[in-house]
């Protein structure tokens, strides 16, 4: 087996221990890196296929907000609401992240029938009255 094959081979290996990846990335990645480190090995330049993959997003930011789930824009992944842990997994924060994908800082990183429910509940719940305040009465 070739050299380069090897070293890919590894490289990829290592870095689908830490993400999840399907088997089309894992491909295609062990084959722009035997690229890139062949490419190098030559001395010739290399267009940076490498990079290209760091920066890979998995759709359009606008539409990964649903109503019933968020899709993470790092690796695909479908979630309810997009956690400080799992944005950990790609050495993110959630402020990073917005920044990185053009989200608003005021964004909530959470399906939006969640947040429906959230609201609604918290109106229910009419934390901002008194208790013990009489109906009607001003304090």
């Amino acid at each position: 087996m070739d050299e380069f094959l090897k070293q890919a081979l590894e490289i990829v290996k290592a870095q689908a221990g830490i993400r999840a990846m399907t088997e089309e990335e894992m491909t295609s990645m062990v084959v722009k890196i035997a690229a890139s480190l062949r490419s190098v090995a030559d001395g010739t330049p290399c267009a940076g296929p490498a990079v290209e993959s760091a920066t890979e997003t998995h759709g359009d930011p606008k539409k990964a907000i649903k109503e019933k789930s968020i899709t993470c824009m790092e690796c695909g992944k479908t979630f309810k609401v997009l956690t400080k842990k799992h944005l950990a997994t790609h050495d993110l924060t959630a402020d990073e992240y917005r920044e990185k994908h053009g989200y608003k800082k005021k964004t909530s990183l959470i399906a939006k029938s969640l947040s429906k429910a959230r609201r609604k509940k918290m109106q229910e719940m009419e934390l901002w009255k008194k208790k013990g305040a009489k109906p009607g009465k001003a304090n």
